[in-house]
Order: C-alpha cells, then sequence, then structure tokens
C-alpha cells in the first residue's frame, strides 16, 4: 500500500502523475466553461498592510515542494499571474518533499517565513494552532476565494477550529484498484462499490482459488482504509484533540484482516510487507501479486503505466459515504503577511481562473473547481486520466460530511498502525496484543 507520506516525486501523498495535456486544447475547453466575471485583485480587502495605490510593486514569496515537473508547472502559472497584474511578482522557492517541512517550520521560527505556502494535511492543524495561517473564512464569505463550485467537503476539510486554514489546491479519494483483465480471463465478477467489508473477502477468496492470484492486498497497514472502516463504525479518526477510537475498534479491525489471511483471500504476510514499502509504480495490483490494492482514486494513471492489464476503480468497501473529498494538499497564507490580500487572490487565481488550471492540469491533484475539473476530463489524451476523474465526480455523488483535520502527530500515528498491523500480519502478535501497542503508541504520539 502507497504510504500517505509524500514521495520526493513530482507530487506528494496521492498524487505521482501528471497528465498529458494540449495544453491549447485544454486551455479553450476550459475557457468554455469560465466564468462571466473576471478575478479581481483584492476583491476583498480583509487586511494586510496593501498599498494605497493598487498598482504599487507588490513581491510575494511563495514556497512549495515538488519536483522539477511541478516547479516547471508553478512558475509557469506565477508567470501568467503577473503578466495579468503586472505589479505583482514572485520570490520563488521550492525543493523536494525530504526536508521542506523543516524548512518551513525553521522559517517560520526565524522570523521569515513565505507570503503563500504549500502545506498538507500532516501539518495544517499544526501551523494553524501557532496562528502561523491566515484564517480565509472571510475572503471565502466575500467571495474573493470563490468555493461555490468545490465540493463542501473539500473545502471544509481546510477547517481548523473554526478557521479555514488552508484552501486545497486539488482533490483525492479512497480507491480500490482492480485487475480487470485477470477477472475478465477467469470469468470472475469485478468488486461494486457498496459492497460489504465481508463482502469484499469473499470476493477475494473467490479470485484466489480461480487464479492462483490473492485476491486482495491486506490493508490492516494502511490508514486511508483504517480511518473509513471507522468511520462506517460511527466513529473517526481523530475527536478533537483525543484519539476517535479504541483498543476494542483496533482489534476488530485487525481481527477482520486476520480472517481474511487464514482464507488465503490476501498474500503472505511478506508479500503484504512488499506492498506496503514500495512506492505506487511497484503496488501489487501492478506487479501481478494481487487482484486488487489500496490507493488514491486518481494514482490510475501511474499504475496504468506500470501495467499492460485494464484497471478498474471503486470505492473502498462499506457505505461510500464515509469517504470524502479529501485535499491532496493546501495552500495557505502567512498570517503576519503584509501582502495577504494580493496572496489570497494568487490563491483563488490558480484553483478558479481557467487559463491557471489548464497549466496546472492534475500535478496537485483533480482540479478543486467541478466545472474545471470537467473540462479537464473532457480534453484529457491519457484514457487511465478520463477514468480517474469520471470515478471520483462519480464517487463525489456519495460524499459525505469531511472529517477534521488531523491533529499533530498524525504522521507518526501512520507509522504506528503500519508496525502493529505487520505484527499481526507476522504472527509476532495476536490482534488483541497488537491493538493494544498500536494504542499506546498513538496516545504518546499526539501527547
Amino acid at each position: 500500500m502507497h504510504p500517505a507520506t509524500p514521495p520526493t516525486t513530482d507530487a506528494p501523498a496521492g498524487r505521482t502523475h501528471r497528465t498529458a495535456l494540449s495544453r491549447r486544447r485544454l486551455v479553450r475547453g476550459l475557457l468554455a466553461v469560465a466564468v462571466a466575471a473576471p478575478l479581481t485583485l483584492g476583491a476583498a480587502a480583509c487586511g494586510g498592510d496593501e498599498p494605497a495605490d493598487p498598482n504599487a510593486p507588490v513581491k510575494l514569496s511563495v514556497f512549495w515542494w515538488g519536483g522539477d515537473a511541478r516547479a516547471t508547472l508553478t512558475e509557469d502559472v506565477l508567470a501568467l499571474y503577473t503578466r495579468k497584474h503586472p505589479n505583482v511578482t514572485f520570490e520563488k522557492t521550492w525543493q523536494a518533499n525530504q526536508g521542506y517541512f523543516d524548512k518551513l517550520a525553521t522559517l517560520t521560527a526565524g522570523g521569515n517565513p513565505p507570503d503563500l505556502f504549500q502545506i498538507d494535511d500532516n501539518y495544517l492543524a499544526e501551523y494553524a494552532a501557532r496562528n502561523t495561517t491566515l484564517d480565509l473564512t472571510s475572503y471565502q464569505s466575500s467571495g474573493a476565494i470563490d468555493t461555490a463550485k468545490f465540493p463542501k467537503s473539500l473545502w471544509q476539510y481546510g477547517v481548523v477550529d473554526g478557521k479555514l486554514a488552508g484552501l486545497a489546491a486539488g482533490e483525492n479519494t479512497q480507491g480500490l484498484v482492480y485487475n480487470k483483465t485477470l477477472l475478465t480471463r477467469h470469468g470472475l465478477p469485478e468488486p461494486t462499490t457498496g459492497m460489504s467489508w465481508e463482502q469484499h473477502i469473499a470476493w477475494a477468496e473467490q479470485v484466489t482459488r480461480r487464479t492462483g492470484v490473492p485476491g486482495t492486498q491486506d490493508p490492516s497497514a494502511d490508514y486511508k482504509a483504517f480511518w473509513v472502516w471507522l468511520r462506517q463504525q460511527g466513529k473517526d479518526l481523530y475527536d478533537g484533540t483525543a484519539l476517535g477510537f479504541t483498543a476494542e475498534d483496533v482489534t476488530r479491525w485487525f481481527e477482520l484482516w486476520k480472517g481474511a489471511r487464514d482464507r488465503r483471500a490476501t498474500p503472505t504476510a511478506d508479500m503484504i510487507h512488499e506492498g506496503n514499502a514500495t512506492d505506487i509504480t511497484k503496488q501489487l495490483v501492478v506487479t501481478g501479486k494481487a487482484a486488487t490494492s489500496w490507493v488514491w482514486a486518481n494514482q490510475m494513471p501511474e499504475l496504468k503505466k506500470n501495467t499492460k492489464d485494464e484497471l478498474g476503480v471503486v470505492a473502498y468497501p462499506g457505505d461510500p459515504s464515509a469517504q470524502w473529498a479529501r485535499a491532496s494538499m493546501y495552500w495557505s497564507v502567512f498570517r503576519g503577511s503584509k501582502h495577504r490580500d494580493v496572496a489570497v487572490d494568487v490563491i483563488n487565481f490558480m484553483v478558479n481562473d481557467p487559463e491557471a488550471v489548464a497549466l496546472l492540469g492534475t500535478d496537485r491533484g483533480l482540479p478543486s473547481n467541478l466545472d474545471l475539473r470537467a473540462a479537464v476530463g473532457e480534453s484529457a489524451t491519457d484514457p487511465a486520466m478520463k477514468q480517474s476523474i469520471a470515478v471520483e465526480t462519480e464517487l463525489a455523488k456519495t460524499f459525505g460530511e469531511s472529517p477534521q483535520v488531523p491533529i499533530k502527530g498524525h504522521s507518526k500515528v501512520r507509522s504506528e498502525l503500519i508496525k502493529a498491523a505487520e505484527n499481526a500480519q507476522y504472527g509476532r502478535a495476536t490482534p488483541a496484543e497488537a491493538a493494544q501497542q498500536f494504542l499506546a503508541a498513538c496516545k504518546s504520539a499526539i501527547a
């Protein structure tokens, strides 16, 4: 399973691909759905030491993580903003994910934070609690940040303690990807959205028997799957500043998958570990070592590059309303920025301007603006990307309310789940023992 920690590639968690689009064709498509009213610089005038002269020179510092491809796209879109607002220029800094948050912490602690910076849900709550991030609520209310075309649960996933701390740069949701070619070859049914967890395991057991390929990767170490399962039980990963689950909940989760392993519905422990430890290009569904993998729905194009087989994707098992429109990452503004109105306008530009969205494509996730996302889908030349957008669009009809943004210590919680689940998978601990170990580690992580 692909860990949520962003890899040192073009994109972080859940985003490891760009869509090959004809830029000219995509711009035409996006312009066709553009809102008639143009974006206006500083529309809200919500604060900051903005110059009285709206044409006075403004220089914003921008910081983000990613690879060369993301850097090029981001620099292109910032240059486009400058062409439309010649008085605004940018001091651009970017680096690979490794060490990014260490650098951001150093900048903010040293009193030299960027005006505008990229952040993810591992750290958003922490930075909001420090009053580092500007509350964007008033900008949203005034229309300076337009979320009218966003899935509600997408922008809500940037709210921390009642304040909009970050705006989603793009969207992900959980996806169960399966090998359609393998199933068709053996006359087996495809998994469907809405099947229960028990039905999924029974289906996977049948796949193993008929094909010799384990029916499903074991997701007991995958926090995404555990989180969705918890929400279907009326629980959540977090409850305020505390954990939202008990040792008994974790025991049930681990026992569910021990039963699946005992029925040979999943691979062996060594193979499960391989799936946990490798990147998206080597997930078991594309290496032929399992018929399904638990990933992000918009990772389909990258998976497809690594197999000749046809792939399908559905929601995770159980009630699909437990899933939500997850921000792949956010743009946040430094609370003390002298040009925060302009920085806010830049964010709005990147997510709502048709030309800007055309330039950025799907590098930071599926476009947050649903109208512009549809135009991206129509103009996409990559069949896997078209499929990914279509699937997420369909799943969006069933999305429930977003959970709270993860609290400080979330990264440690994720890594401890892997450790505890693998102890159960290898038989080093019973499900109950592994659950107790996990709960103790989690409480320490969030203390």
